[in-house]
């Protein structure tokens, strides 16, 4: 067999090396092949046909023309018959399989050319009732004993089937394939099913221990959902259809279909690498696959990563881009809600894509978000308390689990809002409404809260100071760490109100921290929950903040400072009159080993000139000169106020 291609045509031409003349032409697409008849017919009830009926045609035409002229005869006995087959599926290059097949040559299938081949024996007609062994059943044999027995080869044979429709949907081949798929899903360990997005696993029937092995870890076996970006979406489509029809697991549902958005819709893929489809859909086409996508995601108990949400979150902003259903929004933002504790910062920053909303931010997007994930935290708390009665273990376990996730949640809110507090076009309703969504219980300390209202604060300076004091009414002074009242006592963006009430309490603070009544920090609870302040008489407490705000508060700072000055020169001149002392004793020691007569005459005058000078001016003129310099510092700071 050789093709090959002449210069005066732009058609490719085939011959068969056989070494007789053909007899037989074939036009298929672009490709014009030379064959015999007889190979051809012994094995093609169709080519049989067409050409037994064309060789009657010209037989009679000229017979009937040329009557006398036997010449003209014998022309048209050596004339080719000349077949054109328009559409054939596959193609020339399906043609030529089968041709090779009518020739007796081997053919190697495989699950990308069955499908083809499957179909150029149905239309030419190639069965058992015709021949024994034909084309038909050998392609069969091949689907019922390799392709259906493997879920990657089903795939991708379903691929090869996009060209062939309607014939291999009349034929029954794709719906078989699809059954396939579905079954050998279903049929496998769901166990194989919870890893992550990113993990690589193959399911094939004819795999070996080796391959499995390789599987588990993690260094072997190509992905089947990465197999099935390769599909069209009508196929898509059909397969999810009875995959769900099937009541798999919903993680394999969601699998898929992520694993398709990722392929074939632009953008939802942020973080890895672009679609490596050949062709992107149309803005039409994208906007129809990401509303099949979404309607087919399972509603609850799917996958639970941060890699999934981060999809969801690329496949909002492409539902925002291409301005799909409201409920196809909806579901996306549930199926957000739900898992929300696994997102970060970056995909909570959804911009507005409406002209209608001024804010940089889709603000009304992430509270509806919030909304969904503290609708199923109060789920899980209703839950909780029925556990608790059947199993106080169990119970505990979702308490933890809900509190950490709510703690999360606190920190994740916290990061927003500190980042759409700067835009100018934000209204305090809404940066408050967002503040006050969550439960008290999402924060232990208000540092985050208190780091948002202080941007916020300065990106509207323009706020009335009744506007002012409502954001700073979001976060709890009582829950401010140190470093956060020391930075609010000093920060004049604050309303004096603020300032007061972060004084106030810090001064309460120190109070029980004398007293010895601080609360332990591994309670877990705020300093101040023990002290009764909303039983204390307003006056007192005013007059308390009054007292402290003037010059107690600040001697007080100063007198720390000072103290904390002399404590350090204290310690220096110990240390120093440390090394005086050792360096006295050797002295004292190498004297000691003097004639003794020598040093009986001279003991007096070293202890009247070393011993007791040295004694005196350590307690009676170094200490009092500490004591006296700290008293002079201490009156000065007081009289200078």
């Amino acid at each position: 067999m050789a093709s090959d291609v002449p210069e005066s045509s732009k058609r490719q031409a085939w011959f068969c090396t056989t070494g007789l003349p053909s007899d037989v032409v074939v036009d298929v697409g672009d490709m014009t092949f030379h064959l015999h008849k007889f190979p051809l017919m012994a094995k093609s009830k169709k080519l049989h046909e067409m050409i037994t009926e064309q060789e009657k045609n010209h037989t009679a035409e000229t017979v009937s023309e040329n009557s006398n002229n036997e010449e003209i005869r014998e022309e048209t006995d050596t004339e080719h018959a000349h077949i054109t087959l328009p559409d054939f599926p596959g193609g020339s290059e399906a043609f030529e399989a089968a041709v090779k097949y009518c020739y007796a040559v081997k053919i190697e299938l495989t699950p990308l050319n069955v499908a083809p081949l499957r179909c150029a024996g149905e239309v030419l007609e190639m069965t058992e009732e015709y021949s024994e062994d034909n084309l038909v059943s050998k392609t069969e044999r091949f689907l019922s004993q390799t392709v259906f027995k493997s879920l990657k080869n089903s795939i991708k044979m379903l691929k090869s089937c996009e060209d062939l429709l309607p014939l291999v949907d009349s034929l029954g081949i794709v719906q078989r394939c699809i059954d396939s798929i579905v079954s050998k899903a279903s049929s496998s360990d769901p166990s194989l099913f919870g890893w992550p997005v990113h993990d690589a696993i193959s399911f094939d029937g004819a795999a070996s221990s080796r391959e499995t092995s390789s599987r588990r870890n993690g260094t072997g076996g190509d992905k089947w959902f990465d197999e099935l970006k390769n599909l069209s979406p009508e196929l898509f489509k059909r397969l999810i259809v009875a995959i769900k029809s099937r009541d798999l697991n919903p993680e394999i549902v969601e699998n898929c279909l992520i694993s398709y958005a990722k392929t074939r819709i632009p953008g939802v893929n942020r973080a890895g690498r672009r679609s490596s489809s050949s062709s992107i859909p149309s803005e039409v086409e994208q906007k129809e696959l990401l509303e099949t996508i979404v309607t087919n995601l399972p509603e609850e108990n799917g996958l639970r990563s941060s890699q999934a949400v981060t999809i969801f979150f690329g496949m909002l902003r492409a539902a925002n881009i291409l301005n799909a259903s409201d409920a196809c929004r909806a579901t996306l933002e549930k199926k957000i809600g739900l898992q929300l504790e696994q997102s970060t910062l970056d995909d909570l920053l959804i911009p507005s894509y409406s002209y209608l909303k001024e804010t940089l931010y889709d603000v009304d997007c992430v509270q509806r978000i919030l909304a969904h994930f503290l609708h199923r935290v109060e789920q899980m708390t209703t839950t909780a308390d029925v556990d608790v009665i059947d199993d106080e273990d169990a119970g505990d376990e979702q308490n933890r689990n809900r509190f950490v996730e709510l703690m999360l949640v606190g920190k994740l809110i916290d990061g927003y809002l500190s980042e759409i507090a700067s835009d100018t076009n934000l209204k305090p309703e809404k940066f408050l409404e967002l503040a006050f969504a969550l439960p008290e219980q999402a924060r232990v300390y208000d540092d985050g809260l208190y780091r948002a209202v202080d941007v916020y604060l300065k990106a509207h300076p323009w706020l009335k100071e009744a506007d002012r004091e409502k954001i700073c009414g979001v976060m709890d002074c009582r829950k401010l760490t140190l470093e956060a009242c020391t930075h609010a006592a000093q920060n004049e963006r604050l309303p004096l109100r603020a300032v007061v009430q972060v004084l106030f309490f810090e001064q309460l603070q120190l109070r029980q921290a004398i007293a010895g009544t601080l609360m332990s920090v591994d309670t877990g609870q705020t300093d101040m929950q023990t002290v009764p302040v909303e039983q204390q008489d307003e006056s007192v407490v005013e007059g308390e903040v009054v007292r402290h705000l003037g010059s107690t508060w600040t001697a007080a700072v100063r007198e720390n400072q000072v103290l904390r000055l002399d404590m350090d020169s204290m310690r220096t001149r110990v240390h120093h009159l440390e090394r005086e002392c050792s360096t006295m004793r050797k002295a004292i020691a190498k004297i000691d080993k003097v004639d003794p007569v020598v040093t009986n005459g001279r003991r007096g005058s070293i202890w009247k000139n070393f011993g007791c000078k040295f004694k005196t001016q350590v307690c009676d003129s170094q200490e009092p000169t500490l004591v006296q310099a700290r008293k002079t510092r201490t009156h000065k700071h007081l009289k200078q106020q």
